[in-house]
């Protein structure tokens, strides 16, 4: 049945008055009394009945008005919500992230955004690109982080930073670093590298293709905080990305070691479902991930 004919009951018991809720709904007196005959004949009742000061409610208007009360309420409710949302004042965002990524480049948006928005809660998980593109596709959250290139029909991606990637060294190999050299040099020594499930791990090993080198590492590992950490103990050369070891090289608790083939530059980028609506929140901080300066946090 159409709402508007409980809407218009609604508001005409709410005021006993049929000229009032006309007034209210920006509708016509006769209007009113049409839908709510309608009703009646509808429900094959009486709703209302006249006195001199307006219209009463009929026992079978008072059951009725009890339920269409609490359903306008519910609406009512419901519309305070979305504006809520739509204004940042309440609301979720469900964040798939690598552990890297999110140590080193999210946690001061996280900050930021929790800073001005409070009142929204952040969800946030750390496993694998892979991982990250199966919550997506089984709607178990709204939007990954990831790194770029990656390809599917599927999704919307959008660049938020350009990241380079390099081999460092501790103080053993600090000799290296002294002038560039060819690759097939560098990978004569000790190599570690990601572990083959990810993204980055894919990108390097297509770098090492593309300079016609086959490459076995000596160490494979889960994330680029333990790269580091052998690295920094000699274990050999690790490759990780330069964007997030500028104070261990500025320190000169690490060295990079150049080669002469350049490793191309490549993005880390916001990943979600093509044609599938992101909420006001999650919006929001895809804006502001490229937009605030985060270094004072």
């Amino acid at each position: 049945m159409n709402l508007e004919l409980y809407r218009t009951f609604f508001y005409t018991a709410k005021y006993s008055n049929i000229s009032k809720a006309s007034e209210h709904m920006y509708i016509t007196q006769p209007a009113v009394s049409r839908a709510i005959r309608q009703l009646e004949e509808a429900l094959k009742c009486s709703l209302f009945f006249r006195t001199p000061k307006g219209v009463l409610l009929t026992p079978e208007g008072k059951i009725l008005y009890n339920y269409v009360e609490q359903a306008f309420s519910f609406i009512t409710n419901g519309e305070q919500k979305i504006n809520e949302v739509k204004n940042l004042l309440d609301g979720e965002i469900r964040i798939g992230i690598s552990d890297t990524l999110c140590k080193h480049y999210l946690l001061p948006y996280l900050k930021l955004f929790n800073t001005l928005h409070p009142s929204i809660k952040v969800h946030v998980v750390c496993p694998t690109t892979l991982d990250i593109i199966k919550l997506l596709k089984t709607g178990k959250i709204d939007f990954g982080i990831i790194n770029l290139p990656y390809t599917d029909n599927q999704l919307e991606f959008k660049t938020i930073m350009e990241v380079q990637d390099c081999f460092v060294a501790g103080q053993k190999y600090k000799h290296l670093s002294k002038k560039i050299l060819p690759i097939r040099e560098i990978i004569g020594n000790p190599i570690l590298l990601l572990e083959k499930n990810s993204n980055s791990r894919l990108f390097i090993d297509k770098y090492f293709e593309d300079n016609s080198i086959t490459v076995t590492p000596d160490f494979e590992l889960g994330n680029i905080d333990l790269l580091v950490q052998f690295a920094k103990y000699d274990f050999g050369i690790s490759c990780v990305i330069k964007n997030f070891v500028k104070d261990e090289l500025e320190s000169g608790k690490l060295f990079e070691i150049k080669p002469a083939e350049k490793i191309p530059p490549r993005n880390i980028g916001v990943t979600w479902l093509r044609n599938v609506p992101l909420s006001y929140t999650a919006k929001e901080l895809i804006k502001n991930l490229d937009y605030f300066d985060t270094s004072e946090f």
